[in-house]
C-alpha cells in the first residue's frame, strides 16, 4: 500500500436473527429520514433485505407477483437507505430512507394518505 494511502475494509453487517413469517416475510416499514413521514410499507424475504443492504436502496418481495422489485426500477423514485431497525420482537423492520421522487405508485408522496379519522 502507498504510503498516506487508506485501507478499504469492507463493512461487515452482522445480521439479527429475525422472525420471518411462515412464507419467509417479514414486514418493512418504510420511514423519510428527514420528514419523519411514514411512507410505505412493503415485504421483505431473507434475499431481498441482503440486496437492500448491498445495494444501498429499498428492494421488496411482490407477494402478488412472487418477484423482486427495487423501489424505483420503472419510475425512478428511488429510496436510499440510510438505516435499519427491527422491533423489539425481531418480526418487523423500520427502515428509514431519503426519498427520491414520490413514495407511492398514485404519485403522492406517502401511501399514507387517506383518512379514516
Amino acid at each position: 500500500m502507498k504510503k498516506g494511502a487508506k485501507s478499504r475494509k469492507k463493512k461487515t453487517i452482522r445480521m439479527p436473527k429475525l422472525k420471518f413469517d411462515k412464507n419467509g416475510l417479514i414486514p418493512a416499514i418504510i420511514q423519510d429520514r428527514k420528514s419523519k413521514d411514514v411512507l410505505t410499507v412493503a415485504y421483505m424475504n431473507k434475499q431481498a433485505l441482503k440486496n437492500t443492504i448491498k445495494e444501498g436502496r429499498t428492494c421488496f418481495w411482490s407477494r402478488s407477483r412472487k418477484k423482486f422489485w427495487r423501489k424505483g426500477e420503472t419510475s425512478g423514485h428511488i429510496q436510499k437507505v440510510k438505516q435499519i431497525l427491527y422491533d423489539c420482537d425481531k418480526d418487523a423492520l423500520l427502515i428509514k430512507v431519503d426519498q427520491k421522487g414520490v413514495a407511492c405508485h398514485t404519485g403522492e408522496w406517502s401511501c399514507f394518505y387517506r383518512k379514516i379519522l
